[in-house]
């Protein structure tokens, strides 16, 4: 089993936990992102906390059925703030442990993109739940940028492919809609080949990716979760912060990059 660090203030740990760190491993979920202006889904002020109907938008089946839905669906993806969202400090400081090649990887639940725009780089970002940047067709399997798409709503309510006039959707994970195996498989690796696995922003309610907690404790990894809410994990951690996410993660980031 492995050594738990001595009772010290939960900061202290964090901190002397990441500078130890060769190879950090980092789970984000909507909560580093509503820094931006990005709401999450869960939280008191989450987009199914305050309408639990929009929750039935993102299944599958409803979406494929339902062409009210699906017009619906895109005029929400018109108004997304994601695309006057910038990066917030929290994600500036993951992307300066990429640049101090102290990352591992960031597994995010997020479709926004931010990640990449804060100058991580783009190969070590792990899209589990996919991206609202692109639309795929779920006929011929065409991907467009979602801005061409986008731009064809005054003229069509509910966009068709132009190659095959098939159904399209944004490049999202939907609720009934499997991962992609080789994001997933390449999360797996990073949350077994690292020395701290750090969980941000993130319920933890939502699997498979929640149980990417369990593959990095189990094979060896301290865990330090970042989180205003409790999760089913906050147990077995080695450190929980419930302090402002931008200013967290710009502290610890500073830590593990200060290292002699």
């Amino acid at each position: 089993m492995r050594s738990r660090m001595p009772a010290t203030p939960p900061f202290a740990d964090a901190e002397a936990l990441l500078a130890g760190a060769d190879a950090i491993t980092v789970l984000t979920g909507a909560g580093i992102s509503t820094e931006s202006g990005i709401p999450d889904f869960r939280g008191p002020q989450g987009v199914w906390t305050e309408d639990p109907a929009a929750a039935a938008l993102f299944e599958l089946d409803t979406y494929m059925s339902d062409v009210d839905v699906r017009r619906r669906v895109w005029q929400l993806r018109l108004r997304h703030p994601a695309w006057t969202a910038e990066p917030n400090a929290a994600h500036r400081a993951l992307a300066d442990l990429d640049a101090a090649g102290r990352l591992r990887a960031i597994a995010t639940q997020n479709i926004d993109g931010l990640h990449q725009r804060a100058g991580t780089d783009p190969e070590h970002v792990l899209e589990v739940h996919g991206t609202l940047h692109w639309v795929v067709c779920m006929a011929c399997g065409l991907r467009t940028p979602t801005a061409e798409v986008l731009e064809r709503l005054d003229d069509e309510s509910d966009p068709r492919c132009v190659r095959c006039r098939g159904i399209q959707k944004t490049d999202t994970i939907s609720f009934g809609q499997r991962l992609r195996a080789d994001v997933l498989e390449a999360a797996v690796a990073a949350a077994r080949e690292c020395d701290v696995f750090m969980a941000v922003g993130t319920s933890l309610a939502v699997h498979p990716v929640a149980g990417l907690v369990e593959i990095a404790v189990d094979s060896g990894a301290c865990l330090v979760i970042v989180n205003a809410e409790p999760t089913p994990y906050d147990a077995v951690s080695d450190v929980v912060l419930r302090d402002r996410i931008g200013t967290v993660l710009p502290a610890l980031a500073a830590a593990a990059t200060q290292r002699p």
